[in-house]
């Protein structure tokens, strides 16, 4: 199975709310996910982002590939630094 780190939009019509899920890559965007790991509100005055490090961390290692937004927003909270620096280690 093939897993991945993506955006779920919720939120009104023209104000985007997402959470930010661990989900099999066939499933629909908006479907069934495996667990939610943070939020991401990009119409905040500093575009609101809440991150389960660890959950986060935990399923980078196990395999889980991020979208590419999720990677962006994994960069700015320094996740994927931890995650490069921890595969470094082994």
């Amino acid at each position: 199975m093939a897993v991945r780190i993506r955006l779920k939009r919720m939120g009104a019509h023209k104000a985007p709310f997402y959470r930010v899920v661990v989900s099999d890559s066939r499933s629909p965007r908006d479907g069934r996910f495996i667990e939610e790991i943070g939020t991401y509100n990009p119409l905040a005055s500093s575009e609101a982002v809440t991150l389960d490090e660890e959950k986060a961390l935990k399923w980078l290692q196990s395999g889980a590939q991020a979208s590419d937004t999720v990677r962006n927003l994994f960069s700015k909270a320094g996740i994927m630094t931890k995650f490069h620096e921890s595969k470094l280690q082994k």
